[in-house]
């Protein structure tokens, strides 16, 4: 963080006690880390508080289509070699859910946008690897407490060959990126006009003809 060229400064804190006074920051940026917090729409009521008016908050979580194939195939191997499945992925939020959460959070001109980012493997364990080098393996209260058995991620592994390989015997990964982008609200924000209050019928700027209600057009006529 530096602040009208001031030494950067550096604060370890939790995504859910934030250490900010209210109306501290013009933005807030946050990079793939809150998919780990518990309480998302409380972590957002925060950062919405810790911004100026008219401040920015952008942040990049990964969605619910993340990992899906690895999900599926380890649910199925669990299921196939102990006879049940325990959680093992942290719940991700879902598109359609997040411009409400900003909302509910306070944001003004919410926007929500999503990136899918495809990445290959030669195997479901180098995937597997993969997640745990990132700090993205299971933390999940209701996990298995045991460790994975080893024929169950060789079965995984063996599924998700089975299922998703391309003609190179590579794996594709999926990995859905969402960014949220809110303002805290200010006065000066543009806002929706009032009602009835437009310079121009739609039907004008699309050159058709405009209807009352319960009136039906025309058929038109194939010549």
């Amino acid at each position: 963080m530096v602040t009208h060229g001031q030494p950067a400064s550096c604060v370890v804190a939790d995504e859910e006690w934030l250490p900010y006074a209210p109306a501290s920051f013009d933005l807030i940026v946050s990079s793939l880390s809150l998919h780990w917090v518990n309480d998302l729409p409380g972590a957002l009521v925060q950062i919405r508080r810790a911004l100026k008016p008219d401040g920015l908050f952008i942040g990049a979580l990964f969605g619910r289509a993340t990992l899906g194939e690895l999900r599926e195939v380890l649910v199925e191997a669990e299921l196939a070699e102990c006879g049940g499945a325990g959680p093992r992925v942290s719940p991700f939020v879902d598109v359609r859910d997040a411009g409400g959460l900003l909302q509910r959070a306070g944001f003004a001109l919410p926007v929500v946008d999503t990136d899918t980012i495809t990445v290959s493997y030669t195997s479901a364990l180098d995937l597997m690897r993969d997640v745990r080098g990132m700090g993205e393996s299971n933390a999940v209260a209701e996990r298995r407490r045991n460790f994975t058995r080893r024929s169950t991620l060789l079965r995984a592994a063996a599924i998700y060959a089975d299922r998703y390989a391309d003609e190179e015997h590579r794996i594709p990964a999926t990995f859905q990126i969402v960014t949220l982008t809110g303002w805290a609200p200010h006065e000066a924000q543009p806002r929706p006009l009032r009602p009835g209050s437009a310079a121009r019928r739609l039907s004008e700027a699309l050159e058709t003809a405009e209807l009352s209600g319960g009136e039906k057009a025309s058929p038109r006529r194939s010549h």
